[in-house]
Order: C-alpha cells, then sequence, then structure tokens
C-alpha cells in the first residue's frame, strides 16, 4: 500500500489531472436526490467540490493523502484516506455514487448495495481499446471489457450508457465507458 501511495502521491504532484468537473456528472447530477454522496478515487477532489456546491454530503475517498490535501476543509465534504483494495462501501447508505477514471472491480460489486433506494450511480472509465496507450499508463488490469460496465449494474435502472472513443489528458486516444443508472 505504501508504495502505491507514493506512487499516486508523486502522479498528482507530476502530472495532475483536470480541475473541471467530468461532464457526464454534471449533466445527470439532477436524476439525483440532494443527500449523501461519495466520490471513489476523488484525487483533488474536482467531482467532491461540485457534489459539496449542489448540497451534497460527501464522503471523498482516495489512497493519496497529498491529492486529499487539494479538498477544501469544510463540514460537507469528508475526506478519507484508505487502500481502496481493502475499503467495504457502507450498505444502503448513499443517494449518489461517483466513480470515475477509476476501476475496481471488488467496489464495483459494492456500490449497487451502497445505493439507497432511488439512488444514482454515474460510472466512468476506460475500456480496452485497439490502440496502446502511448505512454504505458494504462495497465490493461483496470480497464473494463466492452459492454462490462453495464452488465455489471443490469440490476439498475439505466438511464445513459455509452462506450465512445476519446482522448484523455495526456493527448492519447482512449476508449470510455459511462453509466448513469438508478436503483428503483
Amino acid at each position: 500500500m505504501i508504495e502505491d501511495k507514493e506512487r499516486w502521491n508523486i502522479r498528482h504532484l507530476k502530472k495532475p489531472m483536470k480541475r473541471t468537473v467530468s461532464p457526464i456528472l454534471k449533466k445527470y447530477i439532477p436524476h439525483a436526490k440532494v443527500g449523501r454522496a461519495i466520490d471513489v478515487a476523488c484525487g483533488t477532489g474536482r467531482n467532491s467540490h461540485f457534489l459539496e456546491e449542489f448540497g451534497f454530503m460527501v464522503d471523498a475517498i482516495d489512497l493519496s493523502d497529498y491529492a486529499l490535501s487539494q479538498i477544501k476543509d469544510t463540514p460537507n465534504i469528508r475526506k478519507i484516506e484508505t487502500d481502496l483494495d481493502s475499503y467495504n462501501i457502507e450498505k444502503n447508505s448513499y443517494d449518489i455514487v461517483v466513480n470515475t477514471n477509476y476501476l475496481n472491480r471488488r467496489l464495483m460489486a459494492q456500490m449497487s448495495d451502497a445505493l439507497k433506494e432511488g439512488g444514482v450511480i454515474i460510472f466512468e472509465t476506460f475500456i480496452v481499446a485497439h490502440e496502446e496507450p502511448q505512454n504505458g499508463s494504462m495497465n490493461p488490469d483496470y480497464l473494463l471489457k466492452e459492454d462490462e460496465l453495464v452488465n455489471a449494474f443490469k440490476e439498475l435502472e439505466t438511464i445513459f450508457y455509452e462506450e465512445r472513443g476519446d482522448v484523455n489528458s495526456y493527448g492519447e486516444k482512449v476508449k470510455i465507458a459511462s453509466l448513469v443508472a438508478k436503483k428503483v
């Protein structure tokens, strides 16, 4: 874990992520009832800050203590520094679960159960593409397979699903899967 933490701290320092809110979150947040939110692998808090400004009480979870230090101190954001490989998401606790640019299949299995009735999940991350990333930043173990995301949450009511080509923050061609779904 310490090795992973150091690697993510260095990555956040040397190659900072965008500070803009994920477009999918901005577009689909009206589908969620304002209440409790969890931002999984929140990084420096771009989505956590948006959720808080929208009125949510946010659990911002990440391994990187440096990234968490970049999140503003406010009573409505609870920063949780933890190893996501061993963290368990509290059942029936959240009105919205947000997961962007991160894949932990063990946590995916917990996300539906974490939602309250009527809760919404907004999940967007990379999938296997035909082209290899130029800088080797994409470990295939952390890439979704085609249709894996929509199938992982088939017990939820799908509001939006898409797989598309895009360009990441390093200018590489990538493929993204996006899902918005509701627990009914």
